[in-house]
């Protein structure tokens, strides 16, 4: 065999390789962890902590988490040597990918949405081919200008279009409604900020990879209860976040850049809001997103470890 076969040859080995760890790798984030199907994430950004995509993984595993959020820029930077190595690195750690978020706003203009939507399968094909299957979007809850019709209608087009997108790569696109009265009030047009409008708007996009971000803070912000999400299925769940809210303030009053780790305050109940969705079968990744300032001035190792020690004390209710 010349050399070019061989170089032939070895590349189409390593593609094989890596489409078969793929799918591996996606559904280990269904299976059970200590008696429970959700795995603790780490999302760096979300905590205020600067870390790339190979230190993210490293203090995942240091301080006990057991998903990371993947970086598409950086996993579309590597060879397939180089991911492979990646993958098998993730995989001796015990971790899994988590989600990440969407690189395209659905509030933006026209031109600037239509850019953002060629590059969008870049993006999606780097997350596929690292095996990561879930992409998250918050929708802002008010409009200076449009109303509730026109901004649901614009919004189910641009979703749909951007999961068509996600979808020829098989992945899940999460939409995360935002609650507190203190951001719906804002603008002039109040938007989606409930969990049941939400699933209109999915409804409307007819689209099957597309489901919802739960966020404790937004359900209790949202006034919501556990039979809200009773009635959801693990198939409409795409990502889960958990925090608590600022003890002393008035719900109506709650602002949404001022939350606390989970189980700090009390204030929400996390153990409902986790044992609803362990009765729904949620099986997927559960991250901190606390916006405290406090957290933020942490050293990262700091940061980190307190993170992980309020998530494993939330997942503990489950027991």
């Amino acid at each position: 065999m010349n050399s070019s076969r061989r170089d032939l040859v070895g590349s189409l080995a390593a593609l094989c390789l890596a489409a078969l760890r793929a799918p591996l790798i996606g559904a280990q984030a269904e299976t059970s962890t200590a008696g429970r199907k959700m795995r603790i994430s780490l999302s760096c950004g979300a905590i205020g902590v600067k870390a790339d995509q190979l230190e993210a993984i490293d203090l995942a595993h240091r301080y006990g988490f057991e998903a990371v959020e993947p970086r598409a820029d950086y996993l579309a930077s590597l060879s397939e040597a180089e991911l492979s190595k990646l993958l098998d690195d993730l995989g001796a750690k015990r971790l899994v990918f988590g989600a990440t978020g969407l690189p395209l706003d659905f509030g933006m203009g026209e031109t600037e949405f239509a850019e953002g939507l060629k590059r969008l399968p870049g993006f999606a094909s780097a997350l596929e081919r690292a095996g990561a299957t879930r992409v998250v979007k918050f929708i802002a809850p008010s409009h200076d200008s449009l109303t509730y019709l026109q901004n649901f209608r614009r919004h189910a087009r641009r979703i749909t279009q951007a999961a068509a997108v996600l979808d020829d790569c098989g992945l899940r696109l999460g939409l995360e409604y935002v609650g507190p009265k203190t951001s719906w009030t804002r603008q002039r047009y109040p938007f989606i900020h409930t969990m049941a409008e939400t699933k209109e708007l999915i409804a409307e996009t007819g689209k099957r990879n597309v489901g919802l971000v739960l966020d404790s803070w937004h359900w209790y912000t949202a006034g919501e209860t556990e039979a809200d999400l009773l009635s959801l299925k693990n198939e409409q769940i795409v990502s889960v976040d958990l925090n608590d809210a600022p003890a002393g303030i008035p719900v109506e009053e709650q602002m949404d850049n001022r939350r606390e780790l989970p189980t700090a305050t009390g204030v929400i109940d996390l153990r409902t809001f986790l044992g609803a969705l362990s009765k729904a079968g949620y099986g997927g990744p559960v991250r901190a997103e606390p916006f405290s300032a406090s957290l933020r001035k942490l050293p990262k190792e700091e940061a980190v470890a307190a993170t992980a020690q309020a998530m494993k004390k939330a997942l503990a209710l489950l027991r």
